[in-house]
């Protein structure tokens, strides 16, 4: 499937004033063909697994989260440096694919929408993993997604965000819709604190600038 098909699918959504249904109608519409979804690379994020190496953070004996976890790679990467792992994503039909891709996983799968997250969730997380999901909503719902996704992060806990990366004055057509590094300051003031930003050209695609950005919730 095509990025233009999947434009489409969000434009026709829009319209029905339901700006995330169509993640759920893209993957309905995919019926098993994992290269029918434009993000699903079936493979370790090379930017996570760089981060993870460099940073060393042991994730044994804690509880992570990953946000909109797609088809269930990154979780399963999670998973694998231990720990408690929980993924949800927006569509039932993307988690069901989850399990049947990883039936004797111990990831937690779930479906959940990130702007109404069950309440004990609310800072319960020693590590949060957001790859790609903002970049993936409009922008009038994206303060709100940056609120959610902070919120999800424990005292003492971390936070790293992965995402399409532009100038301000750029152009944001999408989705996906590059993110200015001025959008991440709103997890500063959701208060969390900056420990790294990094401005990286994806090693999968290098015509692709990503920023990496960890944070931190103060103990």
């Amino acid at each position: 499937m095509s990025r233009e098909r999947t434009r489409q699918l969000q434009s026709e959504f829009d319209a029905r004033q339901d700006p995330l249904g169509w993640f759920e109608a893209l993957y309905r519409e995919a019926n098993g063909d994992a290269s029918a979804i434009p993000w699903a690379d079936l493979q370790d994020n090379p930017l996570f697994v760089e981060w993870r190496d460099r940073r060393a953070l042991d994730l044994r004996a804690r509880s992570s989260l990953v946000v909109g976890c797609g088809l269930g790679d990154d979780a399963e990467t999670v998973a694998a440096s231990g720990g408690r792992v929980t993924a949800f994503d927006l569509s039932p039909t993307a988690i069901a694919w989850c399990r049947r891709r990883f039936p004797t996983s111990s990831v937690r799968y779930a479906s959940a929408d990130l702007l109404a997250l069950p309440a004990e969730w609310h800072r319960a997380f020693d590590f949060v993993l957001e790859i790609n999901t903002l970049q993936a909503l409009p922008s009038e719902l994206r303060p709100r997604a940056v609120a959610s996704v902070a919120d999800l992060v424990a005292p003492g806990g971390t936070l790293l965000v992965i995402c399409r990366a532009r100038e301000a004055h750029e152009p944001a057509a999408g989705p996906p819709w590059p993110l200015a590094a001025a959008e991440l300051d709103a997890f500063d003031r959701a208060g969390l604190t900056r420990v790294s930003f990094d401005d990286r050209l994806d090693p999968g695609d290098p015509t692709v600038r990503r920023f990496v950005v960890e944070f931190s919730r103060p103990a």
